[in-house]
């Protein structure tokens, strides 16, 4: 078994406006931005690189499950239930698009929310192990 990959450094996203949706992802999620052209935007948040692509109208992020249920493909960890429900408060006084705070049956609790391009992301309330220490 190997051992090469110690992390994921980049995520892709498909936006229509990356100056819109950067602004957008500074405001609501943090974000701070390093670089910007016509086609992308460059940010670091959640100890990440994000490039908001510039992609062709109907391109998201998420996914269709074998239940034909759209399905996020990345989740984002808070430090516990109260952060959990803070940080679902704070997208909802946004006017952010977001889901119930859920249990689904393991460790935690989640919630799902939509950025302007209706990229569908999910928020666990429980960090990893190594974020732990």
């Amino acid at each position: 078994m190997s051992n090469f990959i110690k992390r994921v450094g980049t995520t892709y996203i498909p936006v229509k406006n990356p100056k819109i949706a950067s602004d957008w992802y500074q405001t609501v999620l943090g974000a701070k931005e390093n670089y910007r052209d016509e086609d992308k935007a460059i940010l670091d948040f959640a100890n990440q690189s994000f490039f908001l692509v510039k992609s062709i109208a109907g391109e998201r992020i998420s996914f269709q499950d074998i239940n034909k249920k759209e399905h996020f493909a990345l989740t984002f960890e808070v430090d516990g239930l109260e952060q959990l429900k803070e940080f679902h408060s704070f997208l909802r006084a946004m006017e952010v698009k977001v889901g119930e705070i859920e249990d689904r049956g393991h460790p935690g609790y989640n919630f799902v929310f939509y950025d302007l391009d209706d990229n569908l992301f999910d928020v666990w309330s429980e960090l990893s192990p190594s974020f732990k220490k």
